[in-house]
């Protein structure tokens, strides 16, 4: 088993390869983590000992977890811990750990969310949504569809589109998001 010095001591190699293949400078990396160059070459070269102060934004710059950022050795428990969040009546529980690549999230909406707000919005991307369980009113243009469990819809997002919950009860919904907030779309192959 490794100890913790070799453990730590292949950190540095390990913050150069990310830098690198984000094409970052450290100039750009030392502004976007607060951390003065002179420090980063430091740490990249083995020549300063990380931290976790040092550690923890270099990891988010980075968009990877900490234990990845140092290749921990698994703890041996698979299991994820999720918290659920709270966001404008909805409750959203991740599903994925990954900072920075895919993400999984649960979404559940109470009946009635949004309420009598039915104003349709446009953004970059695509949707994806599987309805676990309950039911999604979905207005896209002009079109109104009820999606009920087990269906899925996509959609090109600079299309006006809205969703809500029509009842009755609570309605469970799977979504994926890339990094940058970019919902996942699956495409079904044409014959």
């Amino acid at each position: 088993m490794e100890s913790y010095d070799d453990v730590l001591e292949a950190v540095g190699s390990r913050l150069r390869s990310l830098r690198s293949e984000r094409g970052t400078t450290l100039s750009q990396l030392s502004e976007e983590t607060g951390i003065s160059v002179s420090t980063l070459s430091r740490l990249e070269s083995g020549q300063r000992r990380p931290t976790l102060e040092l550690l923890l934004p270099l990891a988010r710059a980075h968009q990877v977890q900490l234990d990845e950022l140092v290749d921990a050795p698994p703890t041996g428990d698979p299991r994820i811990y999720a918290k659920p969040i709270k966001r404008h009546g909805t409750v959203h529980i991740p599903l994925s750990r990954r900072p920075g690549g895919l993400q999984a999230f649960k979404q559940i909406l109470p009946e009635g969310y949004p309420g009598n707000d039915v104003r349709q919005k446009t953004h970059e991307g695509y949707d994806w949504i599987y309805v676990l369980s309950g039911r999604v009113r979905l207005k896209l243009g002009d079109q109104d569809f009820v999606l009920k469990e087990g269906e899925v819809a996509e959609f090109d997002t600079r299309v006006p589109h809205w969703f809500g919950n029509p009842g009755p009860g609570p309605t469970e919904v799977l979504c994926l998001y890339g990094p940058q907030g970019e919902r996942m779309h699956v495409r079904a192959r044409t014959k």
